[in-house]
Parts: C-alpha cells; sequence; structure tokens
C-alpha cells in the first residue's frame, strides 16, 4: 500500500507540473494567448512569415513542427543569449509556453470552447513599427530568376511641406526573401539650390552601370543645380534580415528632415534566387516627431572596413574552423544604446564584450548559434555605460566545413572578406556600435518605447 501511495503522489505532481489538474490543452484558452503573444506577429495576413498560426485551423496544421521548432528555440527567431543580457522587445519564448505547445499536440490538438478565443492584437500594416507619417516608395526592381547577387545604387527623392524632424525612417521589403540589405543616407538640399529633386535616374546597378561614383551621382542628378554638392548625412535608413526599426525616446536619436531631399540607398543587396523573375516594391517609411533631437546618436564599428582591424586576417580556409578578433579602445566615456553583429554564411557564433581598466567585463551580446537570416539591431533595455580606456572587444568563429548546412561551396573553398565585398558568398565581420557620448544618469534611461 506505500509504494501505491507513492505512486498517486507521482501522478498528482505530474499532473500538477503540466497543468493537468485544470484539464486539457486547448486551442482557445491555452495555444492561442501563446501564438497571438510570440507568433502572429509574422505569422499572420499580411505578416512576413510565409504561413499563418491565426486560426484554429492554422494551428492545428502546423502544431508538431511549432512544438519542435520552439522547443529547440528557433523559433521565434532571437538568435542572442537571453541569459547573457537582455534587450528590448526580446523574441524569446517561456518554457512554461513551450511546454503547453507540446502538451497540445500530446493531447490531440483540442479546438476548445468558442467563447473563450482571445482577441487577435491590432497590427500595423506595412510596418513592424506603427502607422507612419509618410510612405515614400523605393522606385521597383525586377530580380531575374537564377542571378547573381545584385547591388543597386537607387535614389528615393522625396519633397515635404516644410522642414521637420523625424524620430525614425524606417526600410520596408517587399520581398523578404530576397533583400539581403540596404545601407542608406540622406541627400539635404537647400531649398532654392534644388530646383527638382524627382531629376535624373533612379536606379544604378553598382557593377554593370557605373565607372566611377562621380559618375553615377551625376546620373542620379545629386549636385545642385549650380553643380556644388548638398549635404549627406549618412547611415539613416538602414535594413538587415529580421531588423525592425528602432525608435529610441523622445530627444535620443533622430534626424532634421529638409524640405526637398532624397535617400540614397547606396548599397540595395539582392540576394541570389533560383525562382522566376519577381518584382520587389519596397517603400521606406517616416515618423515625425515633434521636436529636433537633443542628442543625436552615433555610431562606429570594429572590423571589417571598421575603426579596428580583424585579427587574424578573415581568410577561411577550406575544412577549418577559425576564430577571428577584433579590438578598439574607446578614448571617452560612452552610452551604447544599440549593438549590431553581421557575419555572412559561414558564421558559427559571435560574442562581443568590453574589457573595464579595472579589469572587470561588461556584457554587450553573445549569439552562440549565428543564423544569417536573423541579423537584428539589439536594443538595450537602458543604456549601457561603457567608460573611457575599455576595450571593446569582439569575436566570431567561421565555419568552412561541410557540415556546415549554409556553405555556399561543396566542396569547401577559401573564403575571405575580399576587402569589404558584400556578396553573401564572400564573409564579413563586424560589430556596429551606436551610441551617445555618457551623460550621468544615462545608464538609468529606459530605452523601452512599446514599438514606437
Amino acid at each position: 500500500m506505500r509504494r501505491i501511495a507513492i505512486g498517486c503522489s507521482m501522478v498528482a505532481m505530474l499532473l500538477s507540473a503540466c497543468g493537468g489538474s485544470k484539464g486539457p490543452v486547448t486551442f482557445t484558452e491555452d495555444v492561442a494567448p501563446i501564438l497571438y503573444s510570440n507568433c502572429t506577429g509574422c505569422h499572420r495576413l499580411g505578416g512576413s512569415a510565409h504561413f499563418s498560426l491565426v486560426t484554429f485551423e492554422d494551428a492545428k496544421k502546423y502544431a508538431a513542427a511549432n512544438a519542435y521548432v520552439t522547443r529547440n528555440r528557433i523559433m521565434p527567431p532571437w538568435p542572442a543569449d537571453p541569459h547573457y543580457t537582455t534587450f528590448t522587445r526580446q523574441r524569446v519564448m517561456s518554457e512554461d509556453d513551450i511546454k503547453v505547445l507540446e502538451q497540445w499536440v500530446a493531447g490531440g490538438t483540442l479546438p476548445g470552447p468558442d467563447d473563450k478565443l482571445p482577441a487577435l492584437p491590432t497590427y500595423p500594416v506595412g510596418s513592424e513599427v506603427g502607422q507612419p507619417d509618410v510612405r515614400i516608395p523605393v522606385p521597383p526592381y525586377r530580380i531575374p530568376a537564377n542571378s547573381v547577387d545584385k547591388f543597386l545604387l537607387v535614389k528615393v527623392p522625396f519633397e515635404l511641406p516644410q522642414d521637420t524632424f523625424a524620430a525614425l525612417i524606417e526600410f520596408v521589403p517587399g520581398r523578404s526573401n530576397v533583400v539581403h540589405h540596404v545601407n542608406g543616407d540622406m541627400v539635404k538640399y537647400e531649398y532654392e539650390r534644388k530646383k527638382d529633386v524627382f531629376a535624373g535616374e533612379r536606379i544604378l546597378d553598382m557593377v554593370a552601370d557605373t565607372a566611377t561614383l562621380l559618375q553615377a551621382y551625376e546620373r542620379l542628378a545629386l549636385p545642385n543645380d549650380d553643380g556644388s554638392y548638398p549635404v549627406l548625412q549618412k547611415s539613416v535608413v538602414n535594413y538587415l534580415p529580421g531588423v525592425f526599426g528602432q525608435r529610441y525616446p523622445d530627444g535620443l536619436g533622430g534626424y532634421r528632415l529638409p524640405r526637398k531631399g532624397a535617400f540614397l540607398l547606396n548599397d540595395l543587396h539582392y540576394g541570389f534566387t533560383n525562382r522566376d523573375e519577381i518584382l520587389d516594391s519596397s517603400y521606406i517609411n517616416i515618423f515625425f516627431s515633434p521636436a529636433p533631437p537633443n542628442r543625436p546618436v552615433k555610431e562606429f564599428q570594429l572590423g571589417t572596413l571598421g575603426v579596428a582591424p580583424v585579427e587574424p586576417d578573415l581568410v577561411l580556409e577550406p575544412n577549418t574552423v577559425k576564430t577571428v578578433y577584433s579590438r578598439y579602445t574607446i578614448p571617452a566615456d560612452i552610452s551604447v544604446l544599440t549593438v549590431n553583429p553581421h557575419m555572412h554564411l559561414l558564421g558559427k557564433s559571435f560574442k562581443g564584450y568590453a574589457l573595464q581598466p579595472n579589469g572587470d567585463t561588461i556584457r554587450l551580446i553573445s549569439i552562440p548559434r549565428w543564423d544569417f537570416n536573423w541579423q537584428y539591431f539589439y536594443t538595450f533595455r537602458k543604456m549601457v555605460r561603457i567608460p573611457a580606456g575599455s576595450t571593446i572587444v569582439a569575436e566570431g568563429v567561421y565555419d568552412n566545413t561541410k557540415q556546415n548546412p549554409n556553405n555556399p561551396f561543396s566542396p569547401p573553398q577559401q573564403v575571405s572578406d575580399r576587402k569589404g565585398s558584400m556578396k553573401a558568398t564572400d564573409e564579413m565581420f563586424q560589430f556596429i556600435i551606436t551610441y551617445l557620448p555618457y551623460m550621468p544618469g544615462d545608464e538609468n534611461v529606459s530605452l523601452e518605447t512599446n514599438g514606437r
């Protein structure tokens, strides 16, 4: 009898731990709240994912797959290790929620009472951030089938009723499966010095159509009417796979917008595709700010094309795993807002941290399993102070073996950075730091903005 009593006690404990005491797991009562909180931002009609998880029928169809990818931390996509550092808008599902999805599959994917289905959240249309004040189409481009990487120089002109301010400028890809990245600047005209900002060509192939950069700028009609050049503000609109626009609290970051101007996408990179020719129609969203930024953000990058070299050289021999570093000692105190690690297909892991003069370590980011398809701008929940004299260190591990499923070459070939080549089949190693000069109290400033 003692043995039976212990057995019953164990069953009761297991049922309690698995939610058995409240009854079977159902879609409307248990699963839908989890999916609506973690998945349907992308997995819905109009979202960036290729299938929906909104309805019971949708969720049941993919139930086993969802249980697998969440258990293995493949979805929701969040490569950064949440135990190393935490960030705003972190996409990390709890262990309890993962267990519920597994129990739903094990219990037969029951629908549940209709009146228990929660309301689907309201999502912005055509944006990952919110409702923009202005939307400007990027000139459409036809991507041929079986093409190699395409690098375009694109002008996106605009004219506004008056000079104003922007809190955020967001690039939204029309075809997220082939738009690899965008680095974009802003051309700022004095109103009387440029009659027609819409004149000139809009798209140039950076390999086939241009001999020199100045010739390209002339074909795009970037100069003022008198032949002089306007102000060019760097790094205003950028995009990487999975990136959503980051809006900082009022007064931090943002841009002065001229009445007449143009966004200069100095490399709109399309990856190759084996599908039939497709048309990409991307666009740029502008979110106005009621006041000018009183603390414009700055940035620098370690590694490829950055303030500190890659050591040793980023030359990856076939059938090898290699670790590289980049180190930079900062001359003054800074407050870090956002970090962005960058590697290509051979990336295996990434870690960034700062070594203070007193020997202590400031954790910045760890990505134990690099994923080329998800490269976020990771924003801290509060600004991170790094004192003068600290050395920021980036560590990257590359896997150029046949065991790497993302290796673009079979058999493996020598791969390098080719002096900053942005082709996906070449490599890069970068750690981009977005920061402010430190002011007392920065470490207490929240960067949580609820998506806006």
